[in-house]
């Protein structure tokens, strides 16, 4: 009930009248039964303007403390993240991956739409990255359709790092539903994984229009980091170069002067 009031009454409104998000084959999101939404991820404010597009609902699954945070806060936060169309990740697994795949299978079971981001995080510099195989193997356990989305401005909106941005019209895209019904019983063979999440991956790329990186997200933002790291040690390194040779050019030139006079 929340998550209807959230999006008719309190927040899509406003969303809508502020940003008026654009979307395009809307028709290519199945009407009723189970399917995974598989998009890009530049922004925070990417799983409210997605869902926003459509008349169903959609449930994504997120971090468990956002659910089990103490006091006044924590019930605040858990009612918004809930009513928003979020659940924990199921943490009676082994690990998270575990947990959010059970959790993911019990949302398609119901019959309903599941969010995921195959990147896994956000792009910090608005590549596409390489898809985790988490999609993959959702898809062929669930038998559900994949349809690829692609979200466009919201790091404009929100840019990663900010609360706010600037003022842009966000656009979601849905392509055509993937059907890989052809591999079924094949979701332990990582070879089939991998290139149904490249397909997935591909068709994202399609929609969006970024730039593919064959490399995880994760890894990219780490190899970014270390990066800037060393241009600012090099940095550093030049200028206490420069100032201790200009220290020196000073003191030679000292030198001459006190022996000429």
């Amino acid at each position: 009930m929340l998550y209807w009031f959230l999006k008719w009454v309190a927040l899509g409104p406003v969303l809508r009248l502020v940003f008026r998000p654009k979307a395009f084959g809307v028709d290519h999101v199945p009407e009723t039964g189970p399917a995974i939404l598989a998009s890009n991820h530049l922004s925070y404010a990417d799983w409210l303007f997605m869902p926003l597009t459509l008349q169903r609902r959609v449930t994504f699954v997120a971090k468990a403390e956002y659910f089990t945070s103490p006091g006044i806060k924590g019930w605040f936060q858990k009612k918004f993240f809930t009513g928003a169309g979020q659940v924990p990740i199921d943490r009676s697994g082994a690990n998270a991956a575990e947990g959010a795949m059970k959790s993911a299978m019990k949302i398609l079971g119901e019959g309903d739409l599941f969010g995921i981001y195959p990147e896994g995080t956000r792009s910090h510099d608005g590549k596409l990255y390489r898809g985790k195989t988490g999609v993959a193997r959702l898809a062929l356990e669930s038998g559900a359709p994949v349809v690829p989305c692609a979200v466009v401005g919201t790091d404009v909106v929100a840019p990663n790092g900010k609360v706010y941005g600037s003022w842009t019209r966000p656009v979601v895209r849905f392509g055509p539903p993937l059907d890989f019904s052809r591999y079924a019983g094949m979701e332990n063979d990582r070879y089939i994984l991998r290139s149904i999440t490249d397909e997935i991956m591909y068709e994202i790329m399609r929609l969006s229009g970024q730039e593919y990186v064959d490399l995880y997200a994760s890894k990219a933002k780490e190899l970014d980091k270390e990066a800037r790291e060393a241009a600012k040690q090099e940095a550093a390194r030049q200028s206490a170069a420069a100032a201790a040779e200009e220290a020196g050019t000073d003191e030679a030139g000292d030198g001459p002067e006190q022996k000429a006079s």
